[in-house]
């Protein structure tokens, strides 16, 4: 089954009772049993819940996986995947990754004695130098948080394996309809669903996608237990959603593609960061292990952290918001917002300095989009 019928259809069948064609909400807390310990495959909407089984089933299918899990946001998802591991063990991270990610590893999982070495990893030669005998996940995001770095996905996955190590890979940035690491060897893949899986800025959720039976039981008991899942209307939100990720990413891309090249040519932009720029450092990694590009952009203005303040300030159609991969476009300044937890230093020192803007493109029309773009770098 091609993606964009498997998006339509997997997991969301007609419903037996009504013939209902869109999977119900099924707004419960419980299950009534015919006798103790006889269920009808349901006992408590923590431990399972119709509309979040039609959810994970097809958040399973898109990405290739045999087993999906929905959570309650995608740093749920993140939580949940780290309780795999357990006092004492190392993990080697993207220094590129999203700050709440940064934020959780350092400031929560630190205190409960797991180890974390952050580095480069669009060299794995960096990765190579951080593994010690205790080194037990590698935690990638690519495309990065900002940046955009490609990751070597099959590079990884062979060298995790020489090492014994567990690896998973945040998609949020690609999507499935771009990129499926599992295809890859990787273990597990986590999106945040708010972005590109919903793709209408109306809903908080999570996924982890996975195929090895003995790592989803591991990882379904602690959903189950830990109890981050999402409520049954934000599953049919994102459920709703899927139906046209396809036709959103195709229109997300082509807005992308055309904005990275006007911006490649503005006078008042420095450099520009997109992987399907042939310039960009990354673009022929990119080309060979994704079907497309995406739609965020990152790009260095030509001027001051008050210039990039104010550019971020003057848009009428990209609207100043954190969040990314909805239809209607936005613009953020990393280093002040999506990336404030990570310390100023540190944060500068990879790149993400005060001059430095993201954009996620939405699928507006392309002159509105540039048209507005190219009036706030005017007017800064």
């Amino acid at each position: 089954m091609r993606f964009e019928t498997a998006a339509i259809h997997v997991g969301q069948e007609p419903e037996e009772k009504t013939g209902a064609i869109v999977v119900p909400i099924f707004q419960t807390a419980t299950y009534a049993q015919p006798a103790i310990g006889q269920h009808k495959g349901y006992e408590y909407s923590r431990t399972h819940n119709p509309t979040r089984k039609a959810l994970e089933q097809c958040l399973a299918a898109l990405e290739g996986g045999k087993y999906g899990l929905g959570f309650a946001s995608g740093m749920a998802a993140i939580t949940t995947s780290m309780s795999l591991l357990k006092k004492g063990d190392h993990v080697i991270s993207s220094d590129d990754v999203y700050g709440g990610t940064y934020r959780v590893f350092e400031r929560i999982f630190r205190d409960f004695g797991l180890d974390f070495t952050f580095v480069d990893t669009s060299d794995l030669a960096n990765v190579v130098a951080a593994v010690k005998p205790n080194t037990r996940m590698l935690w990638l995001e690519t495309p990065t948080n900002p940046l955009l770095k490609v990751v070597d996905l099959r590079g990884a996955v062979e060298l995790a394996r020489k090492h014994n190590m567990m690896t998973v890979v945040d998609n949020t940035f690609a999507s499935p309809y771009f990129q499926r690491p599992l295809e890859f060897g990787i273990d597990i893949v986590v999106h945040s669903t708010t972005k590109f899986l919903g793709g209408h800025s109306d809903v908080v959720g999570g996924a982890a996608v996975l195929s090895d039976d003995k790592i989803f039981e591991r990882l379904s008991f602690a959903q189950n237990a830990m109890g981050a899942i999402p409520g049954p209307f934000d599953c049919w939100l994102v459920l709703r959603g899927l139906k046209t990720l396809a036709v959103r990413m195709r229109q997300h891309e082509a807005n992308a593609r055309a904005i990275a090249e006007f911006l490649h040519q503005h006078k008042r932009v420095q450099s520009v960061l997109y992987p399907g720029l042939p310039s960009f450092k990354y673009h022929e990694r990119a080309k060979k292990q994704m079907s497309g590009f995406g739609s965020l952009i990152s790009f260095y203005l030509d001027g001051s952290e008050s210039q990039a303040r104010k550019v971020c300030a003057a848009t009428k159609v990209f609207s100043l918001a954190e969040s990314l991969g909805g239809v209607e476009s936005l613009i953020e300044h990393p280093g002040l917002m999506t990336h404030a937890s990570i310390p100023t230093e540190l944060r500068e020192s990879r790149g993400i300095t005060g001059n430095f803007i993201r954009l996620s493109v939405g699928i507006e029309h392309i002159d509105d989009l540039i048209a507005d773009l190219d009036m706030a770098l005017k007017s800064a």
